[in-house]
Parts: structure tokens; C-alpha cells; sequence
């Protein structure tokens, strides 16, 4: 499922009330027949107490109406032939005023957008999404036509900043030409194979319990070409290690687009997360980035690159494993307050074996959700902070996470960064309060924060935006989605004074649930 979909709230949501405690909110995104198993989890619980929270049943009736045709499915029965145009949709945004929107260095007036392009003036992106269906199998696309403006050269001060601090020659005034094309975006196939689900495609992934960035993997830029394997429903191991509890995998092979430095690089990834208690989910991780242009691809490269925890500069160029990270993340319902108050954080390290291991060397994205407050149950509340500055690589030159000696562009596809929207040396925060008019209807103010150090770009960078958000559903199939955004950015390299900018943007989507066989 698309991971910007209004039922990934939902579910998160009843979970933080209590009701669903089988979810993985750190590995997503998840089937359908993943979050009818969710529902029906909901629905049981409710069955044992019908007098719950009334919010909670608006959300169970909801999500159940979405999902009756995968309980089938759960209960055991074969799934249906079936080809869906599932979504038909037109965005426009508009941008008055200069937007930041280099991930890699300067920053994104827009963020976890799959790496859509936009630039000062009118954008538009009108696209489709749709599967068909055979039993275990799937196939899956969303494509859109994507248009964005032209937009000037980066001046002479910052593109010697960039040159600097990615270790690369100094580039010419090329305008940025105007994008007028066609992109698929998610659009893959799978197969459903003795619980676990093998999928070959473009696809994107969240890995971590935070809603406002993951920092080994988000929707920040456009999905990657990847074979991935993830378990669909959590499984046990046998005898004493049952004391982990209910555990899911998740392994993806890909590579990335749009590198230069070198070109074609490979990218993998393996996370494992488990729950020992209902209340208490843990996670670890790994990717490693490596090959490419002018790198040798060996067997012994390729093992190492899955085994080794040592620095890459003590291998040989026909062994050297590339750039491996570490994570960690957790999300945990406070005792007291199990329905209302979640903690949770998003971990990484460099050339480490986990967060845990070196806890100076490594970002981090802790997190608060209040599920609701106090005499407004339809009202919650979530913040989260983010540092890839941590004390013991402070005055790298931006050349720590997000970089290596090898790879100047580690980290993006497309030239957007793959991971947490904050980028090298960063340090920020994010807050957001939803009022939930419905399980499909909220309206959602944010706030975000964020500096960039003056030791990677000159002078540094400051960027501070307020948004509204508002989405409704006119009807059973017909959905409207509305922002507006102020923001206002102070980077000297690009600017001499503050600059501000406002975004506005409008979205219908048609969901045709007729057009279904």
C-alpha cells in the first residue's frame, strides 16, 4: 500500500489506543492482507469490550468497510482475479517565492514527496495508481506526469560551497531546465509465498517508527529498482527464544539512479524487529552501499559488504565492502499510559556495528505521539527532534553521515537523499496536531525546524516553516487534500538576506471503486 495513505494513521492510531499490538510501525509499507489482519485484531478486541472508546470503534467501522474483501483472504479462502484501476488523481502546486530543494545540502521546502521535482512557480502532477490480482500473485503500478519550472543557477559562492564539501570539481552556472515528463513510481511485482512476500520492482520503503523522517530509509526520493523479501505476518522462533516475542523480517537488493560519484552504485538492506512485550518493539538494521563505477564487484566484495564491521579503508580495492550503516530504532507505550502516550526513536551509525555500540558517533530521531488530549479525544499531538551532528564527528565538513571517500553522493536516488529529510550535519525539529473530524477527514497544523552546520556550508543555513492541511472526502470515492505552507529560510551561500516563500498545493483523487473485475 502507498505509504502516504490515510490508513496508515488510522491503524497507528488505533494501536496507540490500545487496540492493535501486532503492528510494526518501524518496517513498512504493509499489504492489504497485512492491515486486514490489523483490523481484524481491532474488531476482536472490541468484541471483548463493546463499551471501549468511541473514537476506536469510528476507526474500526472505517478501516473494516476498507478491507472486507481481504478477511477472505485471512479466513483461508483463495483470492480473487481481480484488476483494479484503484486511484485516479491531479495535483497542482504552487510556490511563490524562492524554495530550497537540494536534500544534499541546502535543504527541502518540501519533504517525503518521492523525490517529485518542483521549483518557484506552477506544478502539476496528475497520475494513476492500479493492480491485478491472481491468487498469490500481484502486479502493481502508479505512474504520473510530472511538470515543474525552470529555475537560475546556483550562485558562484554555493556551488563552491557544494564542491567543497562533496570533494568534487567545481561545476558551471547550468540553470536548473524546466521537468516535463512521465514517471512511474511504485510499480512492481509479487508473489505471496508461505507468509512471506517476494516482490521485484520500483518500491518504496519507511523504516522507522517516526512519521516525520527515517533516517536509513523514507519516501524522500523517488522509489529505487529493488527484489525485496518481508515477512507478511509476525512469526516465533521455538523454545527459550520465544522470550523475544513475535519478530518480522525485512531484506531488500536494489540499486540507485543519478549518481555520478560514481555512477550505478548497488544498495541492500536488512532489518529484523520483534516485540517482547505488546507494549515494547525493537529493531535492527543494515545497509550498505557499495560497487558502482570504478569499484570491484568480486564475490569476496559482496561478502563483506554483508558480514564485515570493520572501516573500508583496511580492505583491498578487489574486496572493499563500500559504505555500511547501522540501525536501531523503538517504540514503546509508557506504563500508565498505554492508551494515550507512545515514545520512540530512530538510531544510525556509520562503519558501526549498531547505534548502541557508539552512541557519540550516531543520529538520532526520538519521538513523542499523544493519541489523543485530555477532554478533546479527536485532538493528538506528536513532535520529533532529529541530529545527524552528533559530538564525536561535529566539524567533519558534512563529511560523515550521508558521505563517504568513494561514494560524494552516498545515500540518493535521483539526487535526493534516501534517508531523513535533515541531510549532513543537521540538527531539527517537527510538530504536528491533527483534529480527527473522521477516520478519513482531519485537518493537521505543523511546524518545522531545522540548522545546518556552519562547518558544511558556509555561515549555515536556518529554515523554519508553519503548515495547514486539510483532507476530506466528498464522497465514498472522491477525496480532497489542501495545504498551505509559510516558510522562511536564511542561507547565505544562496542569499545574502532571508528569503521567504509560500506553498499552497491542491489534490482530487477519484478512488473508482467500480472500475474493478
Amino acid at each position: 500500500m502507498e505509504l502516504n495513505s490515510w490508513i496508515y494513521a488510522a491503524l497507528e492510531r488505533l494501536a496507540a489506543l490500545g487496540y492493535i499490538h501486532s503492528e510494526f510501525s518501524d518496517m513498512r509499507p504493509w499489504t492489504r492482507v497485512e492491515c486486514a489482519r490489523m483490523v481484524k485484531e481491532a474488531g476482536t478486541v472490541l468484541d471483548v469490550d463493546p463499551g471501549g472508546s468511541s473514537e476506536a470503534q469510528r476507526f474500526y467501522a472505517a478501516l473494516r468497510n476498507e478491507f472486507q474483501g481481504e478477511f477472505g483472504e485471512l479466513s483461508g479462502a483463495e483470492g480473487e482475479r481481480t484488476v483494479r484501476l484503484e486511484s485516479l488523481y491531479s495535483r497542482v502546486t504552487g510556490i511563490s517565492g524562492q524554495p530550497l530543494n537540494d536534500s544534499y545540502h541546502f535543504g527541502q521546502t518540501i519533504i517525503n514527496n518521492y523525490g517529485r521535482p518542483y521549483q518557484e512557480g506552477f506544478n502539476s502532477y496528475d497520475g494513476f495508481s492500479g493492480y491485478a490480482e491472481a491468487g498469490r500473485f500481484v502486479i502493481y503500478t502508479r505512474g504520473e506526469f510530472q511538470h515543474a519550472p525552470s529555475a537560475a543557477a546556483y550562485p558562484l559562492a554555493a556551488r563552491q560551497a557544494i564542491a567543497t564539501a562533496d570533494s568534487n570539481p567545481l561545476q558551471p552556472a547550468t540553470p536548473f531546465p524546466g521537468v516535463d515528463q512521465f514517471r512511474l513510481l511504485d510499480t512492481y511485482a509479487a508473489a505471496n509465498v508461505g507468509g512471506w512476500d517476494l516482490s521485484f520492482g520500483k518500491q518504496s520503503l519507511w523504516w522507522a517508527p517516526n512519521r516525520g523522517g527515517a533516517l536509513l530509509f523514507s519516501d524522500n526520493a523517488e522509489p529505487i529498482y529493488m527484489a525485496r523479501v518481508s515477512r507478511m505476518a509476525p512469526f516465533e522462533l521455538p523454545w527459550i527464544l520465544r522470550f523475544f516475542g513475535p519478530m518480522k523480517w525485512d531484506l531488500f537488493f536494489g540499486k540507485l539512479s543519478g549518481n555520478q560519484y560514481p555512477p550505478r552504485p548497488l544498495i541492500h538492506g536488512e532489518k529484523i524487529a520483534f516485540k517482547p512485550t505488546k507494549n515494547l518493539e525493537i529493531s535492527f538494521s543494515r545497509t550498505g552501499e557499495f560497487g558502482g563505477v570504478g569499484r570491484a564487484m568480486t564475490l569476496g566484495a559482496i561478502w563483506h559488504t554483508y558480514t564485515s564491521f570493520q572501516s573500508s579503508v583496511d580492505y583491498s580495492p578487489s574486496q572493499n565492502p563500500g559504505e555500511r550503516n547501522g540501525g536501531f530504532d523503538f517504540s514503546y507505550r509508557i506504563p500508565g499510559a498505554r492508551n494515550w502516550i507512545t515514545v520512540y526513536g530512530d538510531l544510525m551509525s556509520r562503519d558501526d556495528p549498531n547505534p548502541l555500540d557508539a552512541p557519540r558517533r550516531a543520529s538520532w530521531n526520538p519521538g513523542l505521539y499523544l493519541a489523543w488530549i485530555p477532554h478533546v479525544p479527536r485532538l493528538d499531538f506528536r513532535v520529533e527532534a532529529v541530529n545527524t551532528n552528533p559530538p564525536a564527528t561535529s566539524a567533519r565538513n558534512g563529511q560523515f553521515d550521508y558521505w563517504e571517500g568513494f561514494y560524494h553522493d552516498l545515500y540518493t536516488n535521483k539526487n535526493n537523499l534516501i534517508g531523513d529529510w535533515i541531510g549532513r550535519e543537521g540538527t531539527g525539529f517537527q510538530a504536528w496536531s491533527t483534529y480527527w473530524f473522521s477516520p478519513h477527514n482531519t485537518i493537521q497544523f505543523g511546524y518545522r525546524h531545522a540548522k545546518v552546520s556552519g562547518d558544511f556550508i558556509p555561515s549555515g543555513e536556518t529554515l523554519n516553516d508553519g503548515s495547514v492541511t486539510l483532507n476530506w472526502w466528498l464522497h465514498d470515492n472522491v477525496q480532497v487534500s489542501a495545504l498551505v505552507q509559510y516558510e522562511k529560510w536564511l542561507a547565505p551561500v544562496l542569499a545574502a538576506s532571508p528569503q521567504t516563500n509560500w506553498t499552497s498545493s491542491v489534490e482530487i483523487t477519484l478512488w473508482p471503486k467500480s472500475l474493478k473485475r
